[in-house]
């Protein structure tokens, strides 16, 4: 949470939520059972929360069928960018590279 604060001070002034949405198909269950083991500490380190997690999933429109979707909420774009570059989390991205392959995209709430 210290990391959030200095974010803030660095970005003063109205911030709105940000999400990060993650499609991600698995393609080595075991390795990737270490990145959902691991990957929590790093993200609660920067103020962010899992929304959803690889829950049921329903295509109401359209044709996208996601595999395994996971929305995180973070306190705003800079912060989520913050967290995705930061040493702690690119190791787990080298891992989550290895183990799966996913789409990521961050969205600015309202």
């Amino acid at each position: 949470m210290a990391r959030v604060a200095r974010m803030r001070a660095r970005f003063p002034g109205e911030v709105m939520a940000a999400y990060a949405i993650v499609n991600v198909e698995i393609t080595d269950s075991a390795g990737f059972a270490e990145y959902r083991k691991l990957v929590p500490a790093s993200i609660a380190e920067f103020g962010g929360r899992f929304l959803t997690r690889g829950g049921v999933t329903e295509v109401l429109e359209g044709e996208w069928i996601p595999n395994r979707l996971v929305i995180l909420e973070f306190p705003d774009v800079a912060t989520i960018k913050a967290w995705y570059h930061s040493p702690e989390y690119q190791k787990l991205v080298e891992l989550r590279k290895r183990t799966a392959t996913s789409d990521f995209v961050v969205i600015e709430g309202v």
